[in-house]
């Protein structure tokens, strides 16, 4: 009886935040090798679910980065990255857009699995990710750079009650389809739909002032102090496009965002259902 009145009591204090989050859009980028991690991944799916039937809206944007640079070491390409983004060429394009399909189908399939609905968007098609090819001091091939989103797609699903699976391709005014980093994806759609929270799943407990010292955690950053790390090299490579993503996010309109490890278990829940969040939390 004991152990049934303490999960009693947990559902209680989780009742303001769902209050609070009732019918409103969390949008939630999921990607690298926690992807490809079936234990994490079917831990972060059950997450998704259950924010979705406690009346939230989660949308859920994805990359697949490992899996495409399998692919082209399998294939005999070399992957090349420029601040933490994948040079594209055209057959890189298809390789990418190839695994970016297999992932969404098999995301679409666990989701249905564990009884929500979902529906699987590719940003390419019905001109949801409207994209322009990104401008770079070295040319990136066909990288895309997200300048609208037609959010009349997704909310309709979202009414119905559905969890969107966004693959993060875009299509140009010149009718090319281009590579979109998912970071970038996420943070246009969250702004878009003016999201309530804008959360990254990554393999790391956050952002550290020191990545060399696992004690230099910092639990929150203002934007001002996240462009000075990034101006410091302290925060680097991948990471970059991901604190780059909340910040464009928090300047347009996103309310919160957050970075948090997807290997603590129901890392979601912890980090929306709890005053003490477990990652890092970008604010203005």
């Amino acid at each position: 009886m004991e152990e049934a009145i303490k999960k009693a009591d947990v559902l209680i204090e989780v009742l303001p935040y769902i209050k609070k989050f009732h019918k409103k859009v969390i949008v939630i980028k999921y990607g690298g090798s926690i992807l490809g991690d079936e234990k994490i991944r079917k831990g972060v799916l059950e997450d998704i679910v259950f924010l979705n039937f406690m009346g939230l809206h989660p949308v859920l944007v994805h990359g697949g980065g490992p899996n495409i640079s399998d692919r082209m070491r399998s294939s005999g390409k070399k992957a090349e990255f420029i601040d933490g983004m994948r040079v594209t060429d055209q057959e890189t394009l298809g390789i990418v857009e190839e695994e970016l399909k297999n992932l969404n189908d098999i995301i679409i399939n666990e989701i249905s699995e564990l009884g929500a609905k979902v529906v699987g968007l590719n940003g390419k098609e019905n001109q949801l990710i409207q994209a322009e090819k990104k401008k770079a001091e070295i040319d990136l091939g066909l990288v895309g750079h997200a300048i609208g989103i037609n959010t009349e797609i997704i909310t309709a699903e979202l009414k119905k009650d559905k969890i969107a699976v966004i693959l993060p391709m875009g299509i140009g005014k010149d009718k090319k389809i281009y590579n979109i980093n998912a970071d970038e994806a996420a943070a246009s759609i969250a702004v878009a739909l003016e999201a309530e929270k804008f959360v990254l799943l990554t393999n790391i407990k956050g952002i550290l002032r020191n990545p060399e010292d696992p004690n230099s955690f910092l639990s929150t950053l203002t934007t001002q102090e996240a462009k000075g790390l990034i101006e410091g090299n302290v925060i680097q490579e991948g990471m970059i496009p991901k604190v780059k993503a909340c910040i464009t996010a928090l300047e347009d309109g996103v309310k919160k965002t957050h970075i948090i490890d997807a290997r603590t278990p129901h890392a979601l829940l912890l980090e929306i259902f709890t005053d003490q969040g477990i990652g890092t939390e970008i604010i203005r």
